[in-house]
């Protein structure tokens, strides 16, 4: 009982965590409802390379939204990164997907620069 309260609690704080990245304050509906396909996990491809990962972070804009002390970001409009230190499939996950208020990232990142940003934040 207590693993899947665990769980909830865990999925629930994963899809805060990323909720309203990227957004620049405008919305539209095609950034709205996140799309159907899943996110590459890293059996399916390999960890991602934090360095990039940080130019990706930056070049997105996930600061403007995200509290990272690793990328000085100071965002308040999603999840603050540092507590939530979310696992690199979750972040996978959520910058491809979206979830929430925060957009997909699949048409504007490539696979390898998804991997990239969530080896950066999830320290991998």
């Amino acid at each position: 009982m207590r693993g899947r309260v665990l769980l909830l609690l865990v999925a629930g704080a994963v899809s805060l965590l990323l909720a309203g990245c990227g957004g620049d304050g405008e919305s539209d509906a095609t950034t709205s409802a996140p799309p159907a396909t899943t996110a590459p996990t890293t059996e399916d491809a390999g960890e991602g390379d934090a360095a990039n990962g940080e130019q990706v972070f930056a070049s997105a804009g996930c600061g403007g939204c995200h509290t990272f002390s690793a990328a000085g970001s100071t965002g308040s409009v999603g999840p603050n990164l540092d507590d939530v230190s979310p696992s690199f499939d979750a972040v996978v996950a959520m910058v491809t997907n979206g979830g929430g208020a925060m957009p997909s990232f699949e048409d504007e990142l490539s696979e390898q620069q998804i991997r990239d940003v969530a080896a950066f934040v999830s320290g991998s």
